[in-house]
């Protein structure tokens, strides 16, 4: 089974000030409710090839995996893939400038193995909910400053 989730938000910041904050992986412990802690693997700034290593807990299980930016396009779009991992994932956040500030996509999409093949019928509902809880705190976040 494939999981392929989509949530949006609209945040009344500037485009590019949500996608400089939201781009950042020192910021995800920040604003993802099961971000624990991220260390660089590459040389910042971040751009295509950049990688670095988060520490997660979902389901009630801790998870370590390293994703690598395939795609950036600042103030646009940023495509990340794990590089390794227990649950291959392809994250990709888009921003579009609206009249009362940004519309922000999060999209998480990827096929299960292992453990998570087994969790698979209720992972995107999970998933789901962490990202609309993400975007809710990002917003929450970005609007407060």
């Amino acid at each position: 089974m494939n999981v392929d989730v989509t949530t949006h938000t609209e945040i009344g910041v500037p485009t590019s000030a949500v996608a400089a904050f939201a781009s950042e992986p020192d910021n995800a412990p920040r604003w993802y409710v099961n971000i624990k802690s991220v260390e660089w693997q590459t040389p910042r700034p971040i751009k295509i090839g950049s990688r670095f290593a988060f520490v997660a807990q979902f389901l009630g299980r801790r998870l370590a995996y390293v994703y690598q930016v395939v795609e950036y396009v600042p103030d646009q779009r940023l495509v990340m893939r794990t590089a390794d991992g227990p649950f291959p994932m392809e994250t990709t956040y888009e921003w579009e400038p609206i009249e009362t500030g940004t519309h922000m996509t999060l999209r998480n999409r990827g096929t299960p193995s292992g453990f998570s093949r087994i969790v698979a019928p209720f992972m995107a509902a999970a998933i789901r909910r962490a990202n609309q809880k993400d975007l809710a705190a990002l917003k929450a976040l970005l609007e407060a400053k």
